[in-house]
């Protein structure tokens, strides 16, 4: 599916997702129009999906992240898909995944301070709809955050 020049632009795209296309041409060796018409077929093609600013929320005052392991009710049929749509409106959920076994559904939680992810916890985490179980896994320190693949 992807030819040399599609990983060359995508790596370059991948160390620098804000230069220009006319640098990000010269930097894979293509010219200008042929990197502006791969790049659109790769969005096409859904190999990209868009760019984004990645903001440091440290930066604004949140010191705290922590981890949500939980499990659900198995026997309600709808409780999948009624936790996550509640769990989606809580703003300091920064990211909601689910998986296959004990743990339904994993919860990042981001706040300013202990106090503040308390407050969180007991008040929005706690009434969200069918939780049988919570376990909080303090994050410490990241050790890799890599989202650039090896094109």
């Amino acid at each position: 599916m992807l030819d040399d020049t599609d990983r060359r632009l995508l790596r370059h795209l991948q160390a620098d997702p804000a230069q220009s296309v006319a640098d990000l041409a010269r930097a894979s060796g293509v010219a200008a129009s042929k990197a502006y018409k791969r790049l659109e077929r790769l969005e096409a093609a859904g190999v990209l999906k868009g760019q984004r600013a990645v903001i440091d929320w440290r930066a604004l005052g949140y010191a705290v992240e922590v981890s949500l392991r939980v499990s659900l009710d198995k026997t309600e049929p709808r409780a999948f898909d009624e936790f996550i749509a509640v769990a989606r409106e809580v703003p300091e959920v920064s990211e909601i995944q689910t998986f296959l076994g004990r743990v339904d559904v994993r919860l990042t939680v981001l706040a300013r301070d202990m106090r503040h992810y308390q407050e969180i916890y007991r008040s929005r985490i706690l009434t969200l709809p069918h939780i049988v179980d919570v376990e909080a896994l303090m994050h410490v320190t990241t050790i890799k955050d890599v989202e650039a693949l090896p094109l």
